[in-house]
C-alpha cells in the first residue's frame, strides 16, 4: 500500500506538471507581441504581481521556513523564471513610460521582499511561526490574484456568452486548484490548502458558467475582447 509521503510527492509532481503548463499558457500572448514588435493593448500586471507571488512561495518552502516542501519550491521556481521571462519581454517592447512602471514595480517588489525575508529571519525562530508570517502572506496574495476571474464571470452572466472565457484554461485552473489542494490535505497545510481551495472553487464555477452559457453563446460574433487575464498558476505552485 502506498503510505501518505509517497502518495503527496506522486501528487505534488502531477501539480507540478499542471503548474508548468498554466504559466506557459500566456505564450500566444507573447508570441503575438514578438510578432509586432510592440506589446499592443496587453497589460505586464498580471506578469509583474506573479514575480513576487512564486518568489514568496519559493521562500515558503524553504527547509527553514516550511519543511518538506521541494515540490512548492521547484514549480514556483520555475514559475519565477518564466514570469521574469515575461516581464523583459514586456520591458523590450514597451515605451519609456510604461518601462518605468514596470522597473518602479519590480524595485517595490524587490524592497518588499527583502525586508520579508529580513523580518522573519531576524525575529522569527522557529519554522512554526515562519511557516505562518509567510502562509499568511502567501494567501493575501492569492487570493487577490483570484479576483481576476470575477469581471471575466460577470460578463458572462451578462451577455450570456462564454466566448472570450477558454474553456480548457478554466479546467485547468480547476486541476490545478484540486490537485495542489489535495497536496495539502494529505500532510496538512492550511497555506496552501486554503488558497488553493479557493482555485478549485473558482475554476468549478468557471466550468458551470460555461456549460450554462455554452448554447447561448454567440461564436461568430465579432466583438473585442475584454483584456482581462485569467489566473494562470495560482500556487503553491499559484499553488
Amino acid at each position: 500500500m502506498v503510505n501518505a509521503e509517497t502518495s503527496r510527492t506522486i501528487v505534488g509532481i502531477v501539480g507540478n506538471v499542471i503548474s508548468f503548463f498554466l504559466f506557459l499558457s500566456p505564450l500566444p500572448t507573447f508570441v503575438k507581441i514578438g510578432k509586432a514588435r510592440s506589446v499592443q493593448s496587453f497589460k505586464p500586471d498580471p506578469y509583474v504581481a506573479t514575480v513576487l507571488n512564486c518568489a514568496m512561495w519559493v521562500f515558503y518552502g524553504l527547509p527553514f521556513v516550511h519543511p518538506d516542501s521541494l515540490l512548492v519550491v521547484t514549480i514556483n521556481g520555475v514559475g519565477f523564471l518564466i514570469e521574469i521571462t515575461y516581464v523583459t519581454i514586456f520591458f523590450i517592447f514597451s515605451n519609456w513610460a510604461m518601462r518605468k512602471k514596470i522597473t518602479i514595480a519590480l524595485m517595490v517588489e524587490l524592497v518588499f521582499f527583502l525586508i520579508v525575508v529580513f523580518i522573519t529571519m531576524t525575529f522569527l525562530h522557529s519554522t512554526k511561526a515562519r511557516s505562518m508570517l509567510i502562509g499568511i502572506l502567501c494567501i493575501i496574495f492569492n487570493v487577490l490574484m483570484y479576483a481576476s476571474p470575477l469581471t471575466v464571470m460577470r460578463r458572462v452572466i451578462s451577455t450570456k456568452s462564454v466566448k472570450y472565457m477558454p474553456f480548457f484554461l478554466s479546467l485547468a485552473n480547476f486541476s490545478n486548484g484540486l490537485i495542489w489542494f489535495s497536496y495539502a490535505f494529505i500532510k496538512f497545510d492550511p497555506y496552501v490548502l486554503v488558497p488553493n481551495g479557493l482555485g478549485a472553487l473558482s475554476g468549478l464555477i468557471q466550468l458551470i458558467l460555461y456549460a450554462t452559457y455554452y448554447r447561448t453563446t454567440k461564436w461568430d460574433d465579432d466583438e473585442k475582447p475584454p483584456e482581462i487575464q485569467l489566473p494562470r498558476a495560482n500556487l503553491a505552485g499559484q499553488a
